[in-house]
């Protein structure tokens, strides 16, 4: 069964494998005894150390091992925030940055701290001279990830490590997606990474300070790991982790596999718009990741077609509302603006066939057409929105909005002569993503060119995908106003 979520998780690499088994037999002891075993295992942690510092480009004391990558992000954050408390309390983080960087966030301002959030472009991506223009004397850190973990998209590290250098703020680097595939460059402060993103066994995170940042270390303490990391090290695991790094820079084949594999993604990023109708591809096509792509399919419900890849044997990934606890897009896809609903990460691990590839890119026309067809999406309204939406001269006739239409009831039009087109009110009210985007769809059609369509809706993703709908059918998106429950969303008619 083709694995391509490799991004949430890399499957175990053969050298982490051997190295933790080997090491099950010489690292179990503790490993700050002076004993023979306990000296056995402290060769084993150091040899470690070394290792990881080298592929990461750091000095072997400038690394401690943690239990995750969460908690490598937490104890970055408030070590930095607690050392530079002096300078300020404000805290400068990327809209795009990993959940345990925003919940690091959180914990800082309700402990009296100040945040600000950096936008990003459509394609996910940070502007250096917006991060220029935030740095302020007040400024403690800043935090900007060296990939993003879900479209994909390369940030400015280098560009924002030199800004952070001329101000005086230390730069962390969450680098948990692209560390598999080459150090992070610039003059980083503090970097955090996963090993179970690279293919090293899950429990291991990696955190490094460099020499002359200043770091307070915060929470539980003892004696391990320079006081930074408490708790007895898992030799065993961390020695897998950093055999598995090592083996990553040993050779030319990391790179040759990352061109082969930005190929693959190359492929699917060409097919899938060509193969589907109403899909968009996110993240920045130039600035990203050799392994990962991600897309979004209109009318379509994110939930229901991972369980249809997944029956047709495929392990993918999504940021659809649909498909979290929450019931909230993702927070990346909607710092973007992009579609959110029908939304598919394929992360591509070492080693995949390209044969799996080109089975995916055959299975997923029929997937998506059966899931929208399950969802009461006619093939007529896509086609002929779509024409419409090229400027086509015909437009439905005006009588179409003096009728209930199917998913709307009709607004009277103002009295006066310079009233806009009688438009419709959709009630969506207690229908998730992507309903009323779908009813949104049709009811355009119903109401003639300059009218207007209100949609009424209580689901948090139609926030996101109506306005993401109208740049995709080039509708105007008028705004968003309150209601009774939920919010109104007005759109008019511009095809």
């Amino acid at each position: 069964m083709p694995y391509f979520d490799a991004a949430s998780a890399a499957p175990l690499h053969p050298v982490a494998r051997e190295a933790l088994l080997a090491s099950l037999d010489e690292g179990w002891a503790d490993p700050a005894r002076l004993y023979r075993e306990g000296r056995r295992a402290r060769l084993l942690l150091d040899a470690a150390r070394e290792a990881a510092a080298e592929a990461v480009g750091c000095r072997p004391d400038e690394m401690v091992f943690t239990p995750s990558g969460t908690q490598a992000v937490h104890s970055g954050v408030s070590g930095a925030l607690a050392a530079r408390r002096r300078a300020g309390r404000r805290l400068l983080h990327s809209a795009v940055e990993h959940s345990a960087v925003l919940h690091a966030a959180e914990v800082h301002a309700a402990a009296g701290g100040s945040c600000t959030e950096l936008a990003v472009d459509r394609g996910g991506r940070v502007a250096a001279e917006d991060v220029a223009a935030a740095l302020s004397p007040d400024t403690a850190l800043v935090c900007l990830q060296s990939a993003n973990h879900e479209v994909g998209t390369e940030q400015p590290v280098e560009e924002v490590a030199a800004l952070c250098q001329e101000a005086g703020v230390p730069l962390l680097v969450d680098a948990a997606q692209s560390l598999p595939w080459g150090p992070v460059p610039g003059g980083w402060s503090l970097l955090a990474a996963s090993a179970h993103k690279w293919g090293g066994p899950a429990g291991v995170g990696l955190l490094a300070v460099r020499k002359g940042t200043r770091f307070a270390p915060q929470g539980p303490r003892d004696e391990r790991e320079s006081g930074r990391s408490p708790g007895f090290e898992n030799i065993p695991a961390i020695v897998a982790a950093a055999a598995s790094l090592r083996a990553l820079r040993a050779g030319p084949e990391t790179a040759a596999e990352a061109a082969r594999l930005r190929k693959l993604v190359d492929r699917i990023r060409t097919r899938v718009p060509e193969l589907i109708p109403d899909v968009e591809v996110v993240g920045d096509p130039v600035h990203r990741l050799p392994h990962l792509v991600t897309f979004s399919c209109l009318y379509v419900d994110g939930e229901a077609l991972l369980h249809e890849l997944d029956r047709a044997g495929f392990s993918v990934s999504s940021g659809s509302s649909c498909t979290s606890s929450t019931l909230t897009p993702s927070h990346v896809l909607r710092a973007m603006g992009v579609l959110s609903e029908g939304n598919v990460r394929v992360s591509l691990p070492y080693g995949t066939d390209g044969a799996e590839v080109e089975r995916f890119l055959e299975v997923l026309p029929t997937v998506v057409r059966s899931v929208r067809e399950r969802l009461g999406v006619p093939a007529a309204e896509r086609e002929t929105v779509a024409a419409t939406a090229g400027g086509g001269p015909e437009a439905a006739p005006a009588a179409a909005a003096e009728e209930p239409g199917e998913s709307g009831e009709p607004v009277e039009p103002a009295a006066s002569a310079s009233a806009e087109p009688a438009g419709l009110v959709v009630d969506s009210l207690g229908k998730r993503c992507p309903l009323p985007v779908i009813e949104l769809a049709k009811a355009v059609l119903e109401v003639p060119v300059g009218g207007t369509v209100t949609v009424l809706a209580d689901d948090e993703a139609a926030r996101q995908d109506i306005p993401a709908w109208c740049a995709m059918r080039e509708q105007e998106y008028v705004g968003e106003r309150p209601a009774e429950r939920g919010a109104a969303y007005v759109v008019r008619r511009r095809a």
